[in-house]
């Protein structure tokens, strides 16, 4: 089984915020694949059903970001999943542009909470984490930003983003980290450059 993880915060107040891009990724995934009968289970609200011919289940953490640990470990442990090749974790990513997403297979957890909480509990960096970009703060600080809501012309791009890293976990799931970083870690920009 896969385990597809979206973090974000719980509660309305956070609903469509930047910083809870992972749920709304997920959202999308499990609107895309027809999957229904949330439960809770794990800290978190739960789907499971097959996508990509695999049985997957996507998990939203009921915790605050800061203790996503719980919800992922408790999952990995009752499946006996490997983190290295069954896990991917979806985040927000303010030091990426908007909408460029980034696939790794490790590494640290940048900053951000979520990640360095996961690491804390299952005792690895070694799992898949997808990031998504939503541009720097700026003058903001970066609490503030990342609690905030898009601005209206991100916003109007945000479902095509939210496709394109529905794709990247398809791809992760049925061809695995490697063939998924290179399909995805693409910068528009500099692909730009190159072909001028």
């Amino acid at each position: 089984m896969k385990l597809i993880v979206g973090l974000g915060n719980p509660g309305l107040s956070y609903t469509q915020t930047r910083h809870n891009v992972g749920f709304m990724v997920l959202d999308q995934l499990a609107q895309r694949h027809g999957l229904t009968g949330l439960k809770t289970k794990f800290h978190s609200g739960v789907l499971d059903g097959e996508i990509a011919g695999h049985r997957s289940m996507l998990l939203q953490p009921t915790t605050f970001m800061n203790r996503s640990g719980l919800a992922v470990g408790e999952a990995l442990s009752f499946y006996k999943l490997e983190a290295a090749s069954d896990l991917i974790v979806v985040v927000d990513d303010a030091a990426l542009p908007f909408g460029r997403l980034r696939i790794r297979a490790a590494g640290s957890s940048g900053g951000h909470n979520g990640l360095a909480d996961i690491e804390r509990v299952t005792g690895t960096q070694a799992y898949t984490r997808l990031r998504v970009g939503i541009d720097p703060p700026g003058l903001m600080r970066q609490r503030d930003y990342v609690l905030s809501r898009f601005d209206p012309d991100q916003l109007s791009a945000l479902g095509d983003v939210m496709g394109a890293a529905c794709d990247a976990i398809e791809c992760w799931i049925t061809d695995g980290t490697q063939t998924t970083m290179n399909r995805f870690n693409i910068d528009p920009n500099r692909d730009a450059q190159e072909d001028s």
